[in-house]
């Protein structure tokens, strides 16, 4: 059985690989078809170890690798009687690799037809999407916030970045949620006290105390997380959502300024048109002026 394996193994070699590298040599310009090939696989390799490790997937793939490696020295050291079992496992391998990964397989299979397939290859929503669909989380959170009479108060960092808050409370580094949001602010919890703030599409940090507004002509009746969010909002160009835990009203503060009282379609309007409309824009303008002045240059050369 091993003179066959052996003979199998070497003929498979001089057939395919020995005779791969002669092609190479022959055809240098293969070599760039050979290296997209080895990139491809290797970058198969790292998702599927990424994805499996810390799962049981992960142990079982440990377990069959040590199988394996026993096969081979039973071989090699001649344990006919070993070697025969194993080798008799290892024949059914595939059909238990079907049967064990059974739930992983299939999980991989339906994320061929949804638009999981781009986030498992590391190809994110553009910027303005998935800001969009934050705010949205943001805006369901701040009603189920306000309808309870939770107070909260949410820092979303604009242009201006604020890593000296962020750095004050307590990292998270999570997806926005409205989930999350609202078990922050659950009074009595560790986090409810403070501002979460909102960068890059993640919750950076909860528990994060703020700037208070100290001018004469804010009025009186203010409790200190308006206070808070009209401070940040004058320090920086942040968008600030409070929930009031006295009435549950919501408010926005930027550049310095309430308002006061919003609905919750308001509160999208407000929050889409000052963190995506105008930073999108702007950003879209920027990139069309880069794109003429290229276009002109190279139509001067050609004259």
């Amino acid at each position: 059985m091993d003179n066959n394996l052996g003979n199998l193994f070497e003929k498979f070699y001089n057939e395919n690989i020995v005779e791969y590298f002669k092609t190479l040599q022959e055809s240098p310009i293969k070599m760039i078809t050979f290296i997209i090939d080895i990139a491809i696989v290797l970058f198969l390799l790292y998702y599927a170890i990424k994805i499996a490790r810390g799962s049981r997937a992960w142990q079982l793939i440990k377990g069959m690798a040590l199988l394996i490696i026993v096969t081979f020295l039973s071989g090699l050291f001649n344990f006919k009687i070993l070697n025969s079992i194993l080798t008799g496992i290892m024949n059914w391998g595939v059909i238990a690799i079907i049967v064990i990964f059974q739930p992983e397989l299939r999980r991989g299979l339906e994320q061929l037809g949804t638009n999981k397939l781009t986030k498992f290859f590391g190809i994110d929503k553009d910027v303005a999407t998935k800001t969009k669909e934050d705010i949205y989380k943001i805006v369901i959170a701040a009603s189920e916030l306000a309808k309870n009479k939770t107070g909260a108060l949410i820092v979303i960092e604009r242009d201006i970045a604020i890593k000296d808050i962020i750095q004050n409370g307590v990292l998270m580094d999570a997806d926005v949620s409205p989930q999350l949001l609202v078990n922050i602010f659950e009074p009595k919890t560790p986090l409810h006290d403070g501002a979460v703030i909102i960068s890059q599409n993640k919750i950076a940090a909860a528990a994060c105390v703020l700037p208070l507004a100290d001018d004469k002509d804010i009025a009186k009746e203010l409790g200190t997380r308006h206070r808070a969010a009209i401070g940040i909002s004058k320090e920086s160009d942040s968008i600030v959502v409070v929930v009031s835990e006295e009435t549950g009203k919501i408010s926005v503060a930027k550049d310095g300024t309430l308002i006061a009282d919003v609905r919750e379609d308001v509160l999208k309007k407000i929050l889409i048109s000052n963190v995506i409309t105008k930073r999108f824009a702007v950003e879209k303008k920027i990139r069309k002026i880069h794109k003429n002045k290229v276009q002109d240059d190279k139509t001067n050369e050609n004259i």
